[in-house]
């Protein structure tokens, strides 16, 4: 699929939502069931990551439907206009039943956090993930959820996310107590004016909108990026990429 021109942004949406979808297999090392599809659709072909939701693994801190949260980050990344999210919707007629479907990335294999943190080229982008995933509240933020595919980098494997509890669990504090920058500020005040997004609305539980509300409101107060609280014993994912 690599040679062929990659569809623009609202053909390859048309292709999420619409495409005949053909199961190729199972992607290695994933906890949940996480299939590698393509959509078909008019001639165009696109790949895709599936995940059905009755091939999610129960957890004692997250309830089922994490499809939906994998595609409220796209829809959050979207309205922030940040870009960071592969483009992803819900299905609900894919083969295994409902779920999200994900435009995969052909990253380079080898780049994830740990190594991107050293190249100057993207602190800037990094610093607005960090950003991202405490307004999300990223609660599995690994190194190998940070892809690099030509000169973007992307952030996947969103589905511990949007909890209402306090869950922040990542590997990218090296920010912590940065402040926000001009640009990250104002598109954050810009999310809730005059109120979160409808498309996001639509994905979050009531308790689960009001603490996103709440989460950004307390980083336009304090201006920073936090640090892991005294109190947190598990800062941290694991494993760590």
């Amino acid at each position: 699929m690599s040679g062929r021109a990659q569809p623009g942004h609202e053909e390859a949406l048309r292709l999420l939502r619409e495409g005949a979808l053909t199961v190729h297999g199972r992607i290695a090392g994933s906890s949940n069931v996480t299939l590698l599809v393509t959509c078909e659709l008019d001639g165009e072909r696109l790949a895709a990551v599936y995940k059905p939701v009755r091939g999610e693994r129960p957890l004692w801190d997250f309830p089922s439907g994490l499809y939906r949260r994998e595609v409220a980050a796209y829809v959050l990344s979207e309205a922030l206009g940040w870009g960071l999210v592969p483009r992803t919707v819900i299905r609900a007629d894919a083969p295994l039943g409902i779920g999200s479907l994900q435009e995969l990335v052909e990253e380079d294999g080898q780049s994830h956090y740990f190594t991107l943190r050293e190249d100057p080229r993207f602190t800037e982008v990094l610093h607005r993930l960090a950003v991202f995933d405490v307004v999300a509240n990223n609660a599995d933020r690994k190194s190998g959820h940070v892809l690099l595919a030509g000169e973007r980098v992307w952030a996947i494997d969103n589905g511990l996310s949007f909890h209402r509890q306090p869950k922040l669990r990542t590997v990218i504090w090296d920010f912590a107590g940065e402040p926000l920058t001009e640009e990250e500020a104002g598109a954050l005040a810009r999310l809730l004016r005059p109120g979160l997004p409808t498309e996001l609305e639509a994905l979050l539980e009531p308790d689960e909108r009001e603490a996103l509300r709440a989460r950004v409101v307390r980083l336009l107060r304090d201006g920073h990026l936090p640090a892991p609280a005294d109190d947190d014993w598990r800062p941290y994912p694991w494993p760590l990429v």
